[in-house]
């Protein structure tokens, strides 16, 4: 199945079940994936600035698209950060390049998990989805090899659900799996 097909996948398949479940009178009301957003919180920045750069590198592989670094707000004496300091890495993805990452997150990524049983199915009250990734090698765009440091990642799923009921119904339709 070719990521072209994913989004055909969705006209096609899945808003007519989405109809039938939640009883929606027109296909506008559906709800649709907007954009998926990944994000490195790297607080261990503050002391190597490299593991900006290294994470960089990583999330732009990972993503297929260029991630920039997130800066703080204020100064913080107890963490030695300093305001505009880079403490972690983010991108946002659109359109068929978001597709394409979930095709990518769904097939290829998470069977890559180790004793994988599921992803919870907590939701955030809005449609919206986030799921927590404790090691970026499960990603096959990385080389394992070239590792320093392990490091974590938030993938957060944002919709056009009003509930989290609608929002879940989509996820699952894309193939997320969730656990019974």
């Amino acid at each position: 199945m070719n990521t072209a097909s994913l989004k055909q996948d969705y006209q096609e398949r899945i808003v007519p079940i989405l109809m039938k479940e939640f009883n929606y009178t027109t296909v506008m009301q559906c709800p649709k994936l907007q954009k998926i957003v990944l994000n490195q919180g790297l607080g261990e920045a503050v002391a190597d600035k490299k593991i900006i750069e290294v994470a960089l590198q990583e999330m732009t592989a990972i993503a297929g698209q260029k991630a920039v670094a997130t800066v703080s707000k204020k100064d913080i004496a107890n963490f030695k950060v300093r305001k505009q300091m880079p403490i972690g890495v983010c991108v946002t993805l659109r359109g068929q390049q978001m597709y394409e990452f979930l095709e990518r997150l769904v097939r290829v990524a998470l069977p890559r998990i180790r004793d994988f049983k599921g992803i919870n199915n907590k939701m955030d009250g809005r449609g919206n989805y986030t799921l927590g990734i404790t090691e970026q090698i499960i990603f096959p765009e990385i080389n394992i090899d070239n590792i320093t440091k392990l490091l974590g990642m938030n993938i957060t799923f944002v919709t056009t659900a009003k509930t989290d009921e609608e929002g879940f119904a989509l996820l699952r339709e894309f193939g997320l799996p969730f656990k019974k």
